[in-house]
């Protein structure tokens, strides 16, 4: 997502390494713009104090530069001491973990970042520390989808204006997926159509399916424009309440 939950956490992703135990870890129904807000800061940097094991998450004690802060990001193999970098942070406040059975004053949804001292202090293992969140995903050409209603990804950003409240149907590779942000799941699709320098080849999508980062998905979903969830979260256009078709 632009700005986007990756997690989200979100989210970030909210971003993920797929589907670890579905609805185990979830934003609080009362979760809303009233307490989701952007981090101060582009990142979150420092070792890790301690670490508590959520699934789908990983909540982390890092200690920063503004003192001690809880991160979640998803589930990884990871050692205290290491020192990690938290990307894209989204901070929520008096979270409750339904999995632990506890209420975080301030927590941030995010991905481990890729490279850095999380890296080195991965040795030879390259997944170790690291979050394979980060991992890029290579895309090629993925053939459109069947049907009257079928887009590519490049075709629904220029008929968004037309598309807006329409049922679309999407064939796309998962580059991102951030599960249980804000009641919902966040996918990012690509399909090789688009520009990335524009941002017109990636769609977000909502969904109470999940998927797996890597895999290619069909997905039929409502289009909707210039779409707000507070906080700074403004879609030009994606596609919500959507079923995904494997």
């Amino acid at each position: 997502m632009r700005r986007a939950l990756s997690l989200l956490v979100l989210a970030a992703t909210v971003t993920g390494c797929g589907p670890k135990s579905a609805g185990s870890e979830n934003v609080p129904q009362g979760a809303t713009s009233s307490n989701v807000s952007t981090a101060a800061g582009d990142a979150l940097t420092g070792p890790v104090l301690e670490q508590l094991a959520a699934s789908p998450y990983l909540y982390l004690r890092i200690k920063t530069s503004r003192g001690d802060v809880w991160a979640a990001v998803p589930e990884t193999a990871i050692e205290n001491g290491t020192v990690v970098t938290v990307a894209n942070p989204m901070l929520m406040t008096n979270f409750e973990s339904t999995s632990l059975k506890r209420t975080f004053e301030e927590v941030y949804f995010g991905d481990i970042a890729s490279g850095g001292s999380a890296m080195a202090a991965a040795g030879s293992n390259p997944h170790a520390g690291v979050s394979q969140a980060a991992a890029p995903i290579s895309v090629g050409q993925v053939a459109k989808a069947a049907g009257a209603d079928a887009r590519t990804v490049a075709e629904l950003w220029e008929q968004k204006a037309d598309l807006e409240g329409k049922s679309v149907t999407i064939r796309g590779v998962v580059v991102k997926a951030n599960n249980g942000v804000m009641g919902r799941n966040w996918i990012h699709l690509q399909d090789g159509s688009g520009d990335a320098a524009s941002g017109t080849n990636d769609i977000t999508v909502t969904s109470m399916d999940q998927a797996v980062k890597g895999e290619t998905v069909t997905v039929k979903g409502t289009v909707r424009t210039n779409k707000d969830f507070g906080s700074g979260y403004l879609y030009a256009v994606l596609i919500e309440d959507a079923k995904i078709v494997k």
